[in-house]
């Protein structure tokens, strides 16, 4: 029962900081609440929220994904290239770099799991690999020039809602729908609670980890299409760091580093934090810099709250 009412209040604790956070940022900075900001944290926050759904099913399994900036920088370059220099259309320019994203992931998937190697070395490995074919493809310049309509996916709007909004919406409804009514949901938190008893119970655990790695790799290319439409440029470092925000999202969101743990709902909540507190400390001029700490100290803060919990036996009960 104890542990039953600490995990609501942990669950419930999460959105009430959200609110806290934006009557902060509202009663410091007018400009905060204005219809016009609000909308720019909403896109912003769209490619964070879309990256944090494959991010949350690597993390559910006590893994970890460092490739996912690399990964959307490629997409961004490659699908610019197809469009720009090869005159594909913007559907096979999409299709063809999600695809890559899918394969990249796959490759991480196929080192994880089947060779056995450390997920921060395997993902880091491809980061760096991936970022400098980002370099290499684009020559260290910005790609630009693409299709009017394209402009769409990133800045477009149905009705008052940005699209990239109802993109985030829509992933974030079947991330959920994914963890909470398949099978394979299923699996992912019994892999990420007890990999050895998943094993003996009959999971595939292998399978598993390789498909959450492919579906990390192709929600990252989702996301970076649409950083790419949002800029309308190509950038060879455009995800640079980008995984960082992603992992502080999701374990913000109360998803557990060393896995078994964690809601779908509640990565929402995280996701939109670390929106309003970037926007928030743009619009009270606050260093680049300084920003990064701050963000250092509040993933700190919520590995630091996790690793108490499960020392506490909380977090799986």
């Amino acid at each position: 029962m104890k542990n039953t009412i600490m995990n609501q209040i942990r669950d419930k604790a999460i959105w009430l900081v959200l609110v806290v956070l934006f009557i902060a940022f509202a009663a410091a900075n007018d400009k905060f609440v204005s219809a016009n900001n609000l909308f720019t944290i909403a896109r912003q926050v769209s490619m964070f929220g879309i990256a944090a759904v494959g991010m949350t099913f690597v993390i559910l399994i006590g893994g970890i994904d460092l490739a996912t900036g690399s990964i959307i920088t490629l997409v961004n370059v490659v699908a610019a290239y197809l469009m720009v220099k090869m005159n594909f259309s913007i559907i096979a320019a999409i299709i063809t770099s999600l695809m890559l994203a899918t394969l990249i992931g796959s490759l991480n998937g196929f080192m994880v799991a089947k060779i056995k190697m450390p997920a921060i070395i395997a993902t880091f490995a491809t980061q760096i690999i991936f970022e400098g074919a980002a370099y290499i493809m684009s020559g260290g310049t910005p790609i630009y020039g693409f299709d009017p309509a394209f402009k769409m996916i990133g800045q477009g709007y149905v009705g008052p809602v940005p699209v990239p909004v109802i993109i985030m919406a829509i992933t974030f409804a079947v991330g959920a729908f994914i963890l909470n009514k398949t099978y394979f949901g299923r699996y992912f938190y019994a892999v990420g609670g007890n990999e050895e008893a998943s094993r003996l119970s009959g999971i595939k655990v292998n399978s598993v980890k390789f498909m959450i790695y492919a579906l990390s790799g192709f929600f990252a290319g989702l996301a970076g299409i649409v950083m790419l439409s949002r800029t309308n440029s190509a950038q060879p470092t455009a995800g640079k760091g980008f995984e960082f925000d992603v992992i502080t999202c999701v374990v913000l969101g109360g998803v557990s580093v060393s896995g078994g743990y964690g809601k779908i709902s509640n990565v929402i909540a995280g996701t939109l934090i670390i929106g309003i507190l970037t926007n928030g400390m743009v619009l009270m001029n606050v260093s680049t810099y300084m920003q990064m700490v701050v963000k250092g100290i509040v993933l700190i803060l919520a590995v630091g709250f996790d690793s108490i919990q499960n020392k506490s036996g909380l977090a799986k009960a």
